[in-house]
């Protein structure tokens, strides 16, 4: 386990330039061999000092430093200890077996039982870099990645930029400046549907006994990829930063994907091979749309340090569903958010466990897993739809482009974004980021409805700290058709409120936070409450009618609204 204060002390003393990587996978079932080039330099202002580089190998051969050899048993769990280094350049050569693995870290070795293939693939997410080739394993000591691969005679070798082979030997474009997680390989006797958009190379992949499936939607996966690229890139001023861009479907996945630069990992059940839903293809769509958005905010930029890890998923979930709604025939992606998503965060921020979306004291990287949560994906994707909705989508984009232009192949902290959002606009950004970012918990807002003779108002009461920005719908019952009601005017409400709201002719159903553009449990008053048990299914909206559900299911959590009241409107609507 790398802890912060290792990581720190390490990036003061060393700048990683490149890493040249040979792999062959041709050494059988169990081991490949690994052999690592890395070039570096201690800083000039630094003394005689000791470091160390992280590797797990079933079998370490040799080590040489500076071309003399080092003692391989000096290894000690998983660090190699480097001693007595000088100021300027240094050449670390390290040759070790690696082992394939099968749940899912490092390098994962997959032979299909419909046809007796074989597929491996990396999954170097957070410290597992270290299984598959020796490095400095942190995210703030980026290098460029230069890689070959020499594999089986049938296979197909993808990396993070383009490959050409020769003799079996595969060779991938060195990268851009990336951090040591985002390495990624994929091998094996792959289908792969392949295109070009823009001058730049599309392909999707996966194993041959999906092929027919993969056919049957590589239309409809490659338009999704298609339309959010070319969104992003009407949102961002940085161009796509890399050569190529491959989607790999790839077995035994422990995650949903994985946002590797150039190539995108994704589970192979995406690959549907039955009848699904449109919103398991919506899900899908997402997830592509998610991993996308990384290839700015995580790969072009990246964090300093894990506990900043929210600012990458938060971003991606939020620019996930937004870019789909914008730019793809799935425009309904925030009910899906409300109904499946954001459930999950508002009961991880109920529980003894939570924390804040940005915690201030990641000590480890052990600690930094437990963030991986609905707080880090759901609720900080809530927070960045709360910001944009109170900053404006274009102070926020040009806060986001600022951030991109300053920080590009390089690496950033909450600090650095929120400074980037602060030049774009005269708001207090640093105050909201304190109120949403560094608190825990859910606020609640009361609607309290007065007056009379046709003319009322409203006052929102708020449990809780935080500013929001939020829609109110005011309701009234369709004359037209019994049992519905129609929207007759959404007003934009700023809690807390200076003084009443005036909301003219009383409504019958008056919901806060209509559109859901916050993050706050809402309440009834007693009339709306009526309303909803009798119309709730007459709503016009699917949005609005997950926000309704969704102040339901609170309510019950809280022991506010019985259960079997719940279970009667839920039978009824």
């Amino acid at each position: 386990v790398l802890t912060r204060d290792e990581a720190q002390t390490r990036a003061q003393l060393l700048d990683v330039r490149r890493y040249t990587i040979d792999l062959d996978l041709t050494t059988g079932d169990e081991t490949f061999d690994s052999r690592t080039v890395i070039r570096f330099t201690v800083r000039a202002d630094q003394d005689v000092t000791d470091t160390f580089v992280e590797l797990k190998p079933a079998e370490l051969r040799s080590v040489t430093l500076d071309g003399q050899p080092l003692d391989p048993e000096t290894l000690d769990e998983n660090r190699l200890p480097l001693k007595n280094l000088t100021a300027g350049d240094h050449e670390l050569r390290v040759d070790a077996a690696m082992r394939y693995s099968h749940t899912g870290e490092g390098m994962h070795r997959f032979t299909d039982p419909t046809d007796g293939e074989t597929y491996v693939y990396t999954q170097l997410f957070m410290d597992d870099v270290q299984r598959v080739f020796a490095a400095f394993d942190q995210p703030d000591l980026k290098a460029v990645f230069e890689l070959s691969v020499k594999a089986p005679d049938g296979w197909t070798v993808l990396a993070n930029g383009i490959t050409e082979h020769t003799d079996g030997v595969w060779k991938a474009a060195p990268t851009p400046l990336i951090s040591t997680y985002l390495v990624a390989v994929a091998a094996g006797p792959w289908h792969s549907v392949r295109t070009e958009h823009r001058g730049l190379p599309f392909g999707i992949h996966c194993r041959r006994s999906l092929a027919p499936y993969l056919d049957a939607d590589a239309d409809e996966i490659l338009d999704v990829t298609r339309a959010c690229y070319d969104r992003y890139h009407e949102k961002f001023e940085e161009p796509y930063p890399f050569d190529s861009y491959d989607q790999a479907f790839v077995p035994e996945f422990n995650a949903g994907a994985m946002e590797n630069p150039g190539l995108v990992t994704f589970r192979d059940e995406f690959v549907y091979r039955s009848a699904v839903t449109d919103t398991e293809r919506q899900t899908r769509a997402m997830v592509i749309a998610h991993e996308m958005a990384h290839m700015w905010f995580g790969d072009l930029v990246t964090l300093k340090w894990w506990d900043d890890i929210w600012l990458n998923e938060s971003f991606a979930e939020y620019m996930g569903y937004q870019t789909l709604t914008e730019a793809t025939r799935f425009t309904d992606t925030w009910t899906d958010f409300g109904v499946v998503r954001k459930g999950w965060g508002y009961d991880a921020d109920q529980r003894p466990s939570t924390h804040p979306v940005a915690p201030e004291a990641v000590n480890d990287t052990a600690s930094a897993l437990l963030n991986f949560d609905g707080i880090s994906y759901a609720k900080g994707a809530s927070a960045l739809r709360q910001l944009v909705a109170w900053l404006g989508e274009k102070d926020f984009l040009a806060g986001i482009n600022t951030h991109f232009t300053r920080h590009r192949f390089g690496n950033a902290t909450l600090a650095d974004f929120i400074d980037s959002l602060a030049a774009a606009t005269e708001r207090d950004v640093h105050a909201w980021a304190d109120a949403w970012l560094r608190t825990t918990g859910v606020d609640t807002l009361t609607p309290r409805v007065t007056g009379d003779n046709g003319t009322y108002t409203l006052t929102v009461e708020r449990t809780g700290s935080r500013p929001h920005r939020i829609a109110v719908g005011l309701y009234d019952p369709d004359l037209t058709d019994e049992g519905r009601l129609t929207l007759r005017e959404r007003l934009d409400l700023d809690i807390p409120q200076t003084d009443g709201r005036p909301i003219g002719k009383r409504p019958a159903l008056l919901l806060l936070n209509d559109s859901d553009l916050t993050y706050a449990k809402v309440r009834f008053d007693p009339e709306s409450f009526r309303a909803v048990r009798n119309g709730l299914s007459g709503l016009p909206e699917p949005l609005t009618r997950a926000v309704v559900w969704n102040a339901l299911r609170d309510a019950v959590r809280d022991g506010e609204l019985p259960p079997h009241t719940y279970l009667d409107t839920a039978r009824a609507h």
